[in-house]
């Protein structure tokens, strides 16, 4: 029997991040295109050799993108969106990031969140009259480096019908199944020209196959792989993230080579397929979780697997359950992580050696890795009973709590009253998320701290001194409710965790989010509590610097959660209240030290939405109870927002409401004010904030452009009720084009304010 193990994709960022500063470079115009080409083709080739001498039979091609693979999938089938005006056939690089980032006189595409992952695509656009060529040429490039260096490679293409759910149809309405002909066909064209170019094997995922789908989504499957099994490699269908059980007896009779299924998110559903599996068809067995961190527990792999290749032998493949994307690099890096901890943990490099060992045990038996298994049973074991793991104190605070939902002591409206008689804000407050510039002069004093060249007191007076530059700046644009920018904190969820019981910390535990933005999710191993204030002091400082009021900025446990590398040995639920009981501590103590606007922000909200609607009744109930766990006992004239981007919400509005913070501001710019439809068909009756202009882009937006979002708003936002605000927080941008945007926006609002009073 042989095993053949292969991936679905691999960490593109680079053990360093390489693949980041090669973008931000050249964006600089520190290096030019071919400098910034070059250096992703030495990254991807250096990627491919490692996977080959982690023993991996079939590496991924075409998993690489300069900025995102739903894009370069878009463009695989030349369906730039016809608003830029670009020929995909002759498509630049330069145009290529014009698409992600935007330009001057054209908004970028939407991102939205891909499934329940903190990864951001780029949202296709689909029109009636859409039309699609194969354009194979950069893919075919990879192709050839690959076959080059001796890598047998599998070129991976995310598959026609989710491509198309994927995107937004645009103009008038109509059904986007009505592409998928046309679609195919350039499928069709891909497939033909990598057979031509010597690839065997050619992987396509459809992972909206996990979704409760409409019958006609996998209706349309049957049709569609009947014609892109012709004259193509040998197909791989990977579906992941979820259970595929319902589709089982369609997918096995799909022309298909071979099925990949996600058995580390749900092991339950390979009942559904190995009984009268196809004797035609391989079958991946995706058992080292693509998605976490902790270390696999070998043994009962094994079980979960011997009796898989026993009926399968050469038949069975094994893989990650979806695309390493999701998890970083490689721990051997992590010199200063506590050894124990560090023991317990798996980046992709180390999954790469746990398929290889699962390999080798099922090809010759236990006793040829003997030496792997008793070292897998050691670390589970010692996890299991290590005293760091679970704290008494922590599990009777929450067994105290009242069984009331942590309800606010006062409606809406009682409150908002109690709130305007001391904050007295002009109609159309206008505001920002919370973050401000972090600039060169910010990284390096915190760099310089971490290393001891910066004392504690000369950190503490360099933070201050940007705290007052945004406060100034701040007050001399005209805005109504202020932030400090939040110069002191690295990331919004690893500055919680550095300062919270049970998170640790990487030094470079990278994952990609978009485009060159990378994130160091916490490792979240512990039961959790706060040993003492976080944000107390910086809050208070500022509010010192202004008789305008500051927001104090925390991030909302269920964010915490959901972007962090989370324990799996205790319900999700239940490290969601730890969570939130510490930061309800924290929010306590900011209303005691002055502090009464308080923003707890829940970007993931939508993010951590069960595939399966089955589960997402009982998901919202926890994930809600939380949130307002974070606040309860606050005052009523405490006014409490919570801030969400860069997902759809219309499903969930009823749930948002039921957070019942004061003020909601959230991402619209980007989704051309989609929200806005649907709030006219459900009643949020809180304070609101639609993004008026979308920060993750370098183009600063006009005043026509803020004013005809916000007169959009006022359609279907009461005045009373209508906050003014970018989009997100404004880390990632620099001061003249914040201070740009916020110009116009402010001086807009104005404008409004005074056009509200003249026909009031």
């Amino acid at each position: 029997m042989r095993i053949t193990t292969h991936l679905l994709g691999f960490p593109r960022i680079g053990a360093k991040r390489e693949l980041k500063t090669l973008l931000e470079k050249h964006w600089q115009g520190e290096i030019d295109e071919t400098g910034l080409l070059q250096g992703a083709k030495e990254l991807r080739q250096k990627h491919w050799l490692l996977q080959k001498g982690a023993g991996v039979a079939l590496s991924p091609v075409g998993d690489f993108s300069l900025y995102d693979h739903v894009l370069d999938a878009q463009l695989l089938v030349g369906a730039a969106p016809p608003r830029f005006g670009f020929d995909p056939a002759a498509l630049t690089t330069a145009q290529y990031f014009q698409l992600a980032r935007g330009a001057q006189g054209q908004p970028p595409l939407e991102m939205n969140k891909w499934f329940d992952t903190n990864y951001h695509y780029l949202v296709p656009e689909w029109q009636e009259d859409t039309a699609f060529r194969a354009q194979p040429d950069r893919l075919l490039s990879q192709l050839r480096e690959a076959q080059a260096l001796g890598v047998a490679a599998k070129p991976v293409l995310l598959g026609p019908l989710s491509l198309l759910w994927l995107g937004k149809a645009k103009g008038e309405p109509f059904d986007k199944l009505s592409l998928l002909p046309g679609l195919v066909a350039a499928y069709r064209q891909l497939l033909s020209s990598l057979r031509a170019a010597g690839a065997a094997w050619a992987q396509i995922d459809e992972p909206i196959l996990a979704l409760d789908l409409e019958p006609v989504w996998p209706d349309a499957l049957r049709p569609a792989y009947e014609q892109l099994s012709q004259n193509a490699p040998k197909l791989l269908l990977a579906s992941y993230f979820g259970s595929v059980a319902e589709h089982a007896a369609l997918l096995k009779a799909l022309p298909v080579a071979g099925l990949h299924l996600d058995l580390a998110r749900a092991p339950e559903q390979i009942d559904a397929f190995i009984d009268d599996y196809p004797a035609d068809k391989v079958l991946s067995a995706g058992v080292i979780d693509g998605r976490n961190i902790w270390r696999a527990d070998l043994s009962p792999r094994l079980d979960q697997l011997a009796p898989l290749a026993e009926r399968l032998g050469d038949r069975l493949w094994l893989g990650p359950s979806c695309s390493l994307l999701h998890c970083p690099f490689d721990a051997a890096a992590e010199t200063a992580l506590d050894a124990e901890l560090k023991n317990w943990l798996a980046f992709s490099v180390q999954k790469l050696n746990e398929l290889k060992t699962l390999k080798r045990g099922l090809e010759q038996g236990r006793a040829a890795i003997a030496n792997e298994l008793a070292g897998s049973d050691f670390a589970r074991a010692q996890r299991r009973g290590s005293p760091r793991i679970h704290h008494s104190a922590v599990a009777q605070r929450l067994a105290a709590l009242p069984a009331d939902g942590y309800r606010r002591a006062s409606p809406y409206p009682v409150r908002a009253a109690r709130q305007q008689a001391w904050l007295k804000l002009p109609p159309l407050p206008a505001t920002t998320i919370g973050s401000f510039p972090q600039t060169q002069a910010i990284r390096a004093s915190r760099a310089a701290f971490k290393q001891g060249e910066l004392s504690a007191d000369d950190y503490r007076q360099a933070m201050e001194k940007e705290i007052e530059l945004a406060i100034r700046r701040q007050e001399a644009l005209g805005l109504d409710v202020l932030v400090h920018g939040e110069a002191e904190r690295n990331d919004m969820v690893e500055y919680f965790g550095e300062q919270l019981a049970g998170f640790a910390f990487t030094a470079g535990g990278w994952v990609q989010s978009y485009g060159s933005r990378c994130v160091k999710p916490p490792i979240l191993f512990g039961d959790v509590s706060r040993p003492g204030p976080m944000t107390v002091d910086w809050a208070r400082y500022a509010q010192s610097l202004t008789t305008k009021p500051v927001k104090g900025m925390l991030t909302g446990p269920i964010t915490l959660l959901q972007w962090s590398f989370v324990r799996d040995d205790l319900p999700r639920s239940e490290v969601c209240r730890q969570i939130a009981l510490a930061l309800n501590d924290e929010v306590r103590d900011l209303e005691a030290a002055g502090i009464r606007v308080i923003q707890i922000d829940e970007p993931a909200l939508r993010e951590g939405l069960p595939l399966k609607r089955a589960e997402r009744d009982g998901y919202l109930a926890w994930a809600g109870e939380a949130f307002r766990l974070s606040c309860q006992g606050v005052d009523d004239a405490t006014q409490i927002h919570t801030h969400m981007c860069y997902s759809t919400f219309g499903d969930i509005l009823p749930a948002i409401a039921d957070l019942d913070a004061d003020v909601l501001t959230v991402e619209t710019a980007r989704s051309d004010m989609a929200l806005l439809t649907d709030l006219g068909r459900f009643p949020y009756r809180n304070a609101i904030g639609p993004g008026v202009y979308d920060i993750h882009s370098p183009r600063v937006p006009g005043a026509d452009e803020i004013r005809a979002r916000l007169q959009q708003a006022l359609r279907v936002i009461p005045a009373e009720r209508l906050w003014i605000n970018p989009d997100c927080g404004l880390k990632t941008r620099g001061w003249p084009e914040a201070e740009a945007a916020l110009s116009a926006m402010v001086k807009v609002g104005r404008e409004l304010r005074e056009q509200l009073a003249q026909s009031a």
